[in-house]
């Protein structure tokens, strides 16, 4: 993380130097204002970052790279963070408790730093933010808000809760598609194997009948052969094509053309927008219970979201909302909102309980993306049958013909 030299002037009004690592200048600006120095001047050194107080734990950050903290150890963190609060425990005492106990150096360092923040004065939430690999915009606000409210042990239930919804959500996405996935490669692997392997031992055969072979076998024995001689080429422009698709997707117009497609995508399409949609929806949820403003929460969800494409649109709610518009309108909008769902948010709106019915939205996209993937295979299995039945189709045609024509002329002898 890059270091910052600042300069400042205390509550007296005497000047004040020194460094602090951040992710950037305002979250220093921020550290120095909790702190009670006024920043006069910010600028980034390239001197290493500080070691904490525990030597054995700054030469173990400076040995090995921090690694991304796992999802199930930042929810194992929230729940446990929610009960050390909730029975009283000081926090200092509980990120004590925790880093004693944690098996991740990466994690056990975080855990010093937020000791040390907080001993030096600063906020959890602005201790954490000096962690941006680990604690999401999402995360951060939420905490910050439960600062704000004095109800920090709930927020941590909370987002306990929803880290565990968001990694529910993640891994029926990814079992929607692997199946497919599976199925697809499978197919791709079995007709290498027979262009590879199979058709060319028929061919010698076949060569030994000195007549013209019928159009299909002419088709697979030539495909046949390309595979045969050029397989070098065709495996070049395979690894060439995928590492072209990894390029143009990290691209920023290439990641929202793909993340848009993926909602189109045959059966699986559907099930990615539900489990996004329903991931949009919680979050809203949550930040609109925990008292976040609309505004700050669409901004923080937008963050969330783990889709450019449907990043974009709930960028365009929160723009509507800053000009001054309803949540109704500006969600009808974006399109991606189906009409039971509008009817939903206007109620909210009108009730002014926009965090239970954004709640039942979650929960009413959840139950269909349930009801997709108990029903997937269902809709995928006769698409299988009629590829698989087109495939042995061609190959049968392709290698039967031939013998059934030798047959024939045989019998007319």
């Amino acid at each position: 993380m890059p270091v910052f030299a600042y300069k400042g002037r205390s509550s007296r009004g005497d000047l004040v130097q020194g460094s602090l690592e951040g992710a950037d200048s305002g979250v220093i600006a921020d550290q120095l204002i909790n702190t009670g120095i006024v920043p006069i001047e910010i600028k980034l050194t390239t001197q290493a970052a500080r070691s904490g107080s525990n030597p054995e734990i700054s030469l173990l950050q400076r040995l090995t790279p921090e690694k991304k903290v796992d999802t199930l150890e930042l929810m194992l963190f929230s729940r446990q963070m929610y009960t050390l609060l909730k029975a009283g425990v000081p926090i200092m005492r509980a990120l004590a408790g925790l880093q004693e106990s944690s098996q991740n150096p990466a994690f056990t360092a975080m855990l010093q730093d937020l000791r040390e923040s907080l001993d030096s004065g600063r906020e959890l939430s602005t201790a954490m933010r000096r962690h941006p690999k680990i604690f999401s915009p999402f995360y951060l606000s939420m905490v910050q808000v439960g600062e704000m409210t004095g109800m920090l042990d709930q927020t941590f239930l909370r987002l306990y809760d929803h880290l565990e919804f968001e990694r529910e959500m993640k891994e029926r996405i990814k079992s929607a598609v692997r199946y497919p996935m599976f199925v697809l490669i499978a197919m791709a692997i079995a007709i290498v194997i027979v262009n590879i392997f199979v058709i060319p031992a028929f061919a010698k055969v076949f060569a030994s009948f000195h007549t013209e072979l019928p159009l299909m076998t002419r088709i697979l024995m030539g495909f046949s052969d390309f595979m045969v001689n050029y397989w070098p080429l065709l495996l070049g422009l395979l690894i060439g094509a995928v590492a072209a698709f990894r390029a143009w997707i990290n691209t920023v117009d290439g990641r929202y053309k793909w993340d848009r497609y993926k909602f189109h995508i045959p059966i699986a399409g559907r099930i990615i927008l539900k489990a996004t949609l329903a991931r949009f929806a919680r979050s809203l949820a949550l930040s609109f219970k925990s008292g976040i403003p609309i505004v700050q929460g669409l901004n923080s969800v937008a963050l969330v979201v783990d889709n450019e494409y449907m990043r974009t649109k709930v960028e365009q709610m929160r723009d509507g909302v800053e000009r001054g518009e309803s949540i109704l309108r500006t969600a009808a909008a974006t399109g991606v909102f189906n009409p039971t769902v509008l009817q939903m948010i206007a109620v909210g709106e009108e009730t002014g309980d926009m965090d239970g019915l954004m709640f039942e939205i979650a929960g009413m996209y959840e139950r269909e993306v349930e009801y997709e993937i108990k029903t997937l295979s269902a809709n995928i299995e006769p698409i299988m049958i009629v590829m698989l039945g087109a495939l042995v189709l061609v190959l049968a045609l392709g290698i039967f013909l031939p013998m059934w024509d030798l047959g024939k002329a045989a019998l007319h002898r």
